[in-house]
């Protein structure tokens, strides 16, 4: 019985495509990825990529559906028992988490879903547990709207990270308020995930009121 030869690298894939893209984006940004730095870190032809993808654009539409895939969704499940308050809550945290290790490819989930399927996924799971709990369509609309937003702009850099470590930065003088600023940068994790726990209750605390107001209903009610 006659059998082949095992490969001596693995057989390409849109799998280690992905992973190679994703890993040149989040190591030197978008700008980084092209066919020929693709094909070097995977020990192929460029055309051989072609196979694959069409294009550079959906290369990276691939590793940013990759990223979207990793959210999790299960909060909005029927049987989660979950209020819509408790879900968005959890379900921010679990997205801005995914692009917290991710946030060079932001810019390309800021364009919106397209045809992405997990991208879509997570935007089918958002409007559905908005409409079943009772919210207008055109207003759970705005919800995915706004919480996508908010959560991609908390991604895209650090506000405790841009002010620098050095107190002489910030003379009293020209800055009268700043003078602990100096302290920020050591205090970043601390500073960004309370900035974004404090955003996040008031964008839902808000949504309360108005729910109630369109409804009737307190949250969980």
């Amino acid at each position: 019985m006659w059998r082949m030869a095992r490969p001596r690298k693995p057989l390409l894939s849109r799998d280690r495509i992905v992973e190679a893209a994703g890993a040149l984006v989040d190591a030197e940004g978008l700008g980084a990825v092209s066919t020929r730095r693709l094909a070097a870190a995977l020990g192929v032809s460029g055309p051989s990529l072609y196979n694959h993808f069409r294009t550079k654009d959906e290369i990276l539409d691939a590793v940013a559906d990759a990223v979207s895939a990793r959210v999790d969704l299960s909060m909005f499940e029927p049987g989660a028992g979950r209020d819509w308050q408790g879900a968005l809550h959890d379900w921010a945290h679990s997205y801005r988490d995914a692009l917290s290790d991710h946030p060079n490819i932001v810019p390309v989930l800021a364009r919106g879903p397209g045809r992405r399927p997990a991208g879509l996924r997570v935007a089918d799971a958002v409007f559905g547990a908005m409409t079943e709990a009772g919210w207008p369509p055109a207003q759970a609309t705005r919800i995915g709207a706004l919480m996508r937003y908010f959560i991609l702009g908390s991604a895209v850099g650090s506000f405790a990270g841009g002010f620098v470590d050095d107190e002489g930065a910030y003379d009293p003088s020209d800055y009268p308020h700043l003078g602990q600023a100096h302290l920020l940068a050591e205090r970043r994790r601390e500073v960004d995930e309370g900035a974004f726990e404090t955003g996040l209750a008031a964008l839902l605390d808000g949504l309360a009121l108005q729910y109630e107001a369109l409804t009737g209903r307190a949250t969980g009610g």
